[in-house]
């Protein structure tokens, strides 16, 4: 989409207060949580909640698709690209305590800002999606209804009387520091103020009042912001604003049926696709490199494709079927094109480009034996047991693996060996790391010697019988497998993987680590999902949870 830079004296001249509020809620961030004293059991009951953030800051990606639909859109904006880059803060990249305002991403904000008024007043069907027609009521009365209409979806809320005044007076300013028409300067001043207010960059949940118990229930917009860019990863539509002014939102069963509508709708399908791309790591799959000399048929296009079946497979099993974890590990139904088909040994689908497959019980048991994560996890000519099994053990158990240690040698060359046997002289039980390899890592890993390294299933590996059977311990005790297709099932059925999936939902939900505060929670849900729980219900469980619609009093500055 073209843009079109507006002058400079849009972005200097508009008032401080707007500019430096920012950098007021920036600075707040540290100091925003910490409780407050009260009775024993008001106490109590404000423990349970985790601390966080009053101000959690917009991704880029929120940030793209909250300014599309305050402007009324087709598509995102596409600004972000050129924003300075977030560090990453654990598996997902919501994490509030990351997400800063560093003095070069206010800069980007500042330019776009002044990119998307320019971009919206220099097309009149885009000022016509937000400016009231001119009826003969009066530029004023125009500008006071853009601004109240425009400045909600800003803002997330209906803006206060003072904020409309301040707004509509900057409005009027505009001519004086932007020639043309004077009209559409207004409108490019207050856009611009818009999309620098901290009110539009930071989601802000500035409920202060306590009940009962020492815990500060969110205000009705607070919680439909919540639960649009939980469910959506944007702002609230239309019907969510008006649930909120309805109060629709202050009860269980109220936030539940707004979280079923919004869980309908196709956009939801993104965000759960966003938090399995990020806890499975799909944007490696686009970048995989295979030694053509052994595996002439890994052609570049297959990383898109890697990535496209890992979509479809996981909209099937949290859609189609209703599943949870155990489906997603030992789901048999998969996605295939022609060129997958040859790595599964399957018929090639036909008439489209990816067609619907069932696969062989005895080779393939959910995600974890799919070629996305065995080839992402393989070397350019080999399996990679110690690759595979560090990500079971960090994205699956949620095991607490210590930093691996400096200048680790590589293999010795494979000569009259298995890739397992190579590895486990070398990390094994009687070496240096027995400790972790020998329990966690090698166990993990070794389970999927059945897949080569594009994912292909074996029975030799450099000639000699693949040995995938093991032990690791779950369940308080030694469990043992056989192969991959075992050991997905065992990981299915665990307390461990339950939890830790729990976990993951938590913390990409909730936007922030999970705490000792949320281990109630977590153990709820994670025998929840060992029992069956799907997907869904799981966050629908989140979004009714206390952590979700309460926050635990927090310390204003002065």
């Amino acid at each position: 989409m073209e843009t079109h830079s507006a002058p400079s004296s849009v972005m200097r001249r508009i008032p401080t207060l707007l500019r430096a509020g920012a950098l007021v809620l920036a600075c707040l961030l540290p100091s925003c949580v910490g409780t407050i004293g009260g009775a024993p059991d008001e106490q109590q009951a404000v423990e349970s909640i985790p601390e966080r953030s009053a101000f959690p800051r917009l991704t880029h990606t929120q940030w793209e698709n909250s300014v599309r639909d305050v402007l009324r859109l087709e598509q995102r904006p596409g600004l972000s690209t050129s924003f300075t880059g977030d560090p990453l803060g654990g598996v997902f990249d919501n994490n509030e305590a990351v997400l800063a305002v560093t003095p070069n991403l206010w800069a980007d904000y500042q330019r776009a800002a002044e990119e998307l008024a320019a971009m919206i007043v220099a097309d009149p069907a885009k000022v016509a999606l937000l400016v009231p027609a001119d009826e003969g009521q009066g530029d004023e009365a125009r500008a006071r209804a853009f601004i109240e209409a425009v400045g909600k979806r800003a803002y997330r809320r209906p803006l206060t009387a003072a904020e409309i005044d301040e707004h509509v007076a900057l409005f009027n300013l505009a001519p004086t520091v932007i020639d043309g028409d004077a009209f559409l300067a207004g409108v490019a001043h207050v856009l611009s103020a818009f999309f620098q207010s901290p009110h539009f960059v930071y989601r802000v949940e500035g409920t202060r009042e306590p009940r009962e118990d020492g815990l500060i229930p969110l205000g009705s917009y607070e919680l439909a912001s919540r639960l649009s860019y939980l469910l959506w990863n944007t702002m609230p539509d239309d019907v969510l604003f008006d649930a909120a002014a309805a109060g629709e939102l202050d009860t269980k069963e109220g936030l539940r049926a707004h979280a079923e509508r919004m869980l309908a709708d196709p956009k939801a399908r993104e965000v759960i696709l966003s938090f399995h791309s990020q806890l499975f790591d799909w944007r490696k799959f686009e970048d995989l490199y295979k030694d053509p000399a052994v595996f002439p048929e890994f052609v570049p296009e297959m990383g898109q494709d890697l990535v496209r079946e890992a979509e479809l497979f996981v909209e099937d099993v949290v859609f189609a079927q209703e599943g949870g974890l155990h489906e997603l590990l030992t789901s048999r139904t998969a996605f295939v094109n022609e060129r997958l088909a040859a790595v599964y040994e399957v018929d090639a689908p036909s008439g489209a480009e990816f067609g619907k497959v069932e696969l062989d019980p005895e080779k393939r048991s959910g995600i974890l034996t799919r070629a996305g994560f065995l080839a992402a996890n393989g070397t350019a000519r080999a399996s990679d047991p110690i690759h595979r099994g560090v990500f079971v053990n960090l994205r699956i158990l949620c095991a607490r693996l210590p930093p691996p240690p400096n200048n680790v040698p590589p293999l010795p060359p494979a000569e009259g060996k298995t890739t397992r046997e190579l590895v486990a002289a070398h990390t094994g039980k009687g070496t240096c790391g027995a400790s972790c390899h020998g329990t966690l890592i090698n166990p993990a890993g070794f389970a999927f010697e059945n897949y080569d390294a594009i994912g292909r299933y074996r029975t030799e590996d450099n000639g000699f019988p693949v040995d995938a059977a093991d032990a690791y311990p779950l369940g308080g005790g030694m469990a043992s497998f056989d192969d991959a297709i075992t050991w997905s099932q065992m990981l299915a059925e665990s307390r461990e993987a339950n939890e830790c999936f729990a976990r993951n939902w938590l913390e990409f939900a909730y936007g922030r680590d999970a705490e000792v505060e949320d281990a109630v929670l977590i153990e709820k849900l994670g025998e929840a999902s060992r029992t069956g729980m799907s997907v869904k219900e799981l966050l629908l469980e989140l979004v009714g949870s206390e952590a979700f619609s309460t926050r635990r009093p927090v310390e204003v500055a002065p």
